[in-house]
């Protein structure tokens, strides 16, 4: 506390001035008051304290020198300085950045983040000050780095209201993704973390895969756009089948590849937990694809699947109809964008013939062709089972045979909506 008055004397707070300047601050407030009936004539006296040693100053508005301080003719631009001064410590209370706090922090921080900023030299971030009692944290765009994400990792330890925390883009690399995962291990209370687009790499996601084989309260995970490889996959697969609390999983965006593919796919066919996986914008292809879609038939647990801007190709395509044929409970499937020919098409829907669960079907940017539209459409009209609510098919024209053949699925499924690119033959008339 002796520094902390210290520096209450610096930034002018006199209710916080030590005892032994009692007399000082006395002087100080009487002169206010007298000041104040006088402001439209004359300039308001300050006490001002020389933190190169003990010169309290004030002159009464008599012109009475106190404390041996300067005489009310002080020169009119050192007030006027001093004016503005104040004014701009007291605005820059109202924002909300990240600024060096100082001690005048301290008492609102019992958790040993501004010693762990300290200790790591880095610059604490004000906004956690501010809104570490929230059920949601978000410190996304902050420039953490990687020792701003260990100084934030140690109060996240004991936190016991955030329940939320989204700290995407901040660039904490292998070292910032080990910290927040250590902690993890120890918080109950966090359920949904986004560490999206922060360059995690392979070390970052086998700290993660540690941490998931220990918590227990995570539901939600984003780890989009991470530069995860292969060798991430390793790590992530045996954790995937740990884990049974995690719902929602995000490693889009990443570079995993055909090895994931096939690590993963072992992984999904014994995972209970997940109900959405998200593995867009990958390079999953080949035998990857094919191991993939036949862990996809033996889940019994996911709801929602995104392998979208991949290579599924016509062997992909096969084992995802046959794994339609064999799950039960999947509703949302997303292929589009994954080079499936007009043959993969039609295997893929011989598993939506039987398939009685599918409700949203994606197979939009592929070269299907109007075969491959047309045979999955007719899947649907031959499968009176079938739970089909969309189907998107954009980028992609069709002929009047599946136009015809759409007006006839509609009168057996009023409710399904079909999007194509639109129709051979037709074009569009061009405004005069």
């Amino acid at each position: 506390m002796v520094h902390g008055k210290k520096l209450a004397k610096e930034t002018l707070l006199p209710s916080l001035l030590e005892d032994d300047d009692a007399e000082t601050e006395s002087s100080f407030e009487e002169s206010r008051c007298l000041t104040f009936s006088f402001s439209i004539q004359q300039r308001v006296c300050r006490t001002e304290v020389d933190v190169r040693g003990p010169k309290d100053q004030c002159s009464s508005p008599g012109g009475i020198v106190l404390d041996g301080g300067e005489r009310e003719g002080e020169e009119e631009e050192n007030e006027e300085e001093e004016l503005r001064r104040e004014e701009c410590a007291i605005s820059n209370e109202d924002y909300d950045t990240d600024l060096e706090l100082g001690d005048k922090e301290e008492a609102y921080d019992p958790t040993g983040y501004m010693e762990a900023c300290e200790a790591l030299q880095v610059v604490p971030a004000s906004n956690f000050l501010r809104h570490m009692h929230n059920s949601e944290l978000s410190m996304m765009h902050r420039g953490l780095g990687p020792q701003g994400t260990k100084a934030l990792a140690v109060p996240l330890v004991t936190n016991t209201s955030i329940l939320r925390l989204n700290l995407r883009d901040n660039w904490m690399e292998g070292m910032g993704g080990a910290a927040i995962a250590e902690m993890l291990k120890e918080n109950c209370y966090i359920t949904e973390v986004d560490l999206s687009d922060n360059n995690l790499g392979d070390y970052g996601a086998r700290a993660i895969s540690g941490m998931l084989k220990e918590n227990s309260t995570l539901v939600n995970l984003n780890l989009s756009g991470n530069h995860f490889t292969d060798r991430s996959a390793e790590h992530l697969g045996p954790a995937l089948i740990t884990n049974s609390q995690l719902q929602n999983l995000d490693l889009s965006h990443n570079a995993l590849g055909e090895r994931a593919g096939q690590n993963l796919g072992h992984s999904l066919s014994e995972n209970t937990g997940l109900r959405s996986l998200s593995l867009a914008w990958n390079s999953i292809r080949g035998r990857g694809a094919v191991i993939l879609a036949n862990g996809l038939g033996g889940n019994i647990f996911l709801r929602t699947l995104d392998l979208s801007f991949n290579g599924f190709g016509k062997e992909g395509a096969i084992a995802l109809g046959q794994a339609l044929k064999e799950n039960s409970v999947l509703e949302e499937l997303n292929v589009s964008n994954n080079r499936i020919p007009p043959e993969g098409a039609i295997h893929l829907a011989m598993g939506l013939k039987v398939n009685k669960t599918i409700k949203s079907l994606n197979m939009g940017r592929n070269p299907i062709q109007n075969a491959g539209c047309y045979g999955i459409l007719k899947s649907v009209q031959e499968n009176s089972h079938s739970a089909m609510e969309i189907i998107s098919f954009s980028d992609i024209t069709v002929n009047q045979d599946f136009e015809d053949l759409y007006t006839a699925v509609k009168e057996i499924f009023p409710a399904l909506t079909v999007n194509h690119g639109g129709r051979i033959g037709t074009f569009r008339k061009v405004k005069a």
